[in-house]
């Protein structure tokens, strides 16, 4: 199981939110790309790179802090936030991103992830956000008509193996994740799940690493490591043993 540190961005800063809220932010650094090679330093193999501009607004906004990390850093990273359109995909993957993960568009244009996919391959993941069992969109401002299961049966029918859920409701609440909730939706839906939300402690990561059989393939950490609840050499060491 890979454990991502998550560094989102806003502002060209790093920051974090409270439920997807713009309002309850903290910066925690002025610099991501010093926050980008401090996790390295820890042990991460992968990053989790979330421009919330981009989210908002609909395209990628934050790209000189994604070219300043990828230069620091020797890992793969994985970018969302924004990526409507082939053309956004194609960009940042052409400066150096591993994976880009198409969000609000999997839910209002699913063909275009179809066609990101046959032309890019397993560099193609989406994220799936819900509240109350709904996808939400757009930054998580608006809620859509899908629920969870329903959406990520025709993201993996388009050809999409590896899905990010987010429990909306649990993120930078450090409350606890529910481990069985990803493992059902990757046996529901056949895709290997990346789970976000809630992480606040080393249980949680011993809980998801139990489930890795079930297809739960990786875990995205970011308010917990911020503040020193959960170590993250020590989750990553469970995660890969």
């Amino acid at each position: 199981m890979i454990i991502f540190p998550a560094i989102d961005l806003r502002g060209g800063k790093c920051v974090r939110l409270i439920q997807g809220d713009f309002d309850r932010e903290t910066v925690y650094s002025d610099d991501p790309k010093s926050t980008a090679l401090k996790w390295q330093a820890q042990g991460a193999k992968f990053l989790h790179v979330v421009d919330l501009d981009g989210a908002r607004q609909g395209s990628p906004q934050n790209i000189d802090a994604i070219k300043n990390i990828l230069d620091a850093i020797d890992i793969p990273i994985e970018v969302g936030g924004g990526i409507r359109t082939l053309d956004d995909a194609e960009k940042l993957l052409t400066l150096g991103v591993r994976r880009v993960i198409f969000g609000s568009a999997a839910v209002e244009n699913l063909s275009l992830v179809a066609e990101a996919v046959e032309k890019f391959g397993d560099k193609i993941v989406v994220g799936i956000d819900a509240r109350g069992g709904f996808v939400a969109t757009h930054a998580w401002e608006r809620s859509s008509e899908f629920t969870v299961g329903d959406l990520a049966k025709k993201i993996v029918a388009a050809g999409v193996k590896t899905i990010i859920f987010t429990d909306i409701s649990r993120d930078g609440m450090l409350s606890g994740v529910n481990a069985s909730t990803f493992a059902n939706l990757a046996k529901f839906s056949g895709a290997q799940i990346v789970a976000s939300g809630g992480v606040g402690s080393i249980e949680d990561i011993k809980s998801l690493k139990a489930r890795e059989a079930d297809g739960v393939c990786g875990v995205i950490v970011g308010k917990a490591i911020y503040t020193g609840a959960l170590d993250l050499s020590a989750a990553i060491q469970i995660a890969e043993g």
